[in-house]
Parts: structure tokens; sequence; C-alpha cells
């Protein structure tokens, strides 16, 4: 039986994440893959180290993640936004911090998010 986790308190972010949504989950110590020289890692060897280096949580935007990883032998959570738009994650990021608040060992979430109003173009002018 899964216990919650009374705090999240060491979030990894992929390098597929924008690096600018790491200030959302307030109050966490948050580390990035690359930055500890992890971009090159198979998804298997990035959760492993994210677990050996004590994070809580490894949010990515990754969907084929879970059908690669035996999740339930993992002690990190995964959290993966199923966009890595920054436009739709900026003026959204809610989501984002709900997930890390509720990640459980093994647990897996995804985070989905409203798709931001297209942007028209201006035009030729119309003839009348």
């Amino acid at each position: 039986m899964r216990t919650r986790r009374n705090n999240v308190s060491r979030v990894l972010f992929d390098v597929n994440v924008p690096r600018a949504a790491s200030r959302f989950p307030p109050r966490r110590d948050v580390d990035f893959a690359d930055l500890r020289g992890w971009r090159e890692l198979t998804n298997g060897d990035l959760l492993t180290m994210a677990e050996s280096e004590g994070f809580d949580v490894l949010v990515t935007a990754d969907t084929n993640l879970r059908y690669q990883q035996n999740l339930a032998i993992r002690g990190v959570s995964l959290v993966v936004m199923l966009t890595n738009a920054w436009p739709a994650i900026r003026d959204n990021p809610d989501p984002v911090v709900r997930a890390v608040d509720a990640a459980i060992p093994e647990s897996y979430l995804e985070i989905r998010f409203a798709r931001p109003p297209r942007r028209r173009r201006p035009g030729p002018p119309r003839e009348k």
C-alpha cells in the first residue's frame, strides 16, 4: 500500500521541460538534469540517478516513460506534462503545483493544460 509522503522536498526537472516551470513548486529544492550533467542519460538511468541522489519527484514531458520503465519498483514519483509549450504552462501553473504536492512514492501523474488561444496574424486588408 502506498503511503502519502508528508513533504515533497526535492524536485528534478528533465531536459524537455521549460526551465521557467521550476519556479511554480514553492518551497522546494529544485534542480535540473542538464545542470547535473545528466542530459545524455537514458530514461532508466535518469530515474536511477534521481533516486540515488534523493529526489522525490521527476517532472518530465516524456509521455513514453511510463511504458518504458517499471515505475512500481521506483521510489521517485513521476509527474508528466502532456505539453512542454511554455505559453500553456505559464498561463496555468496550478496543475504543476498540485501534481508535485500530490506525489507519493511510485506514483505517476499526468498534467493536461488548456491550449492557449491561437493568435491570428494580420492578413492583407480586405477589399470592399
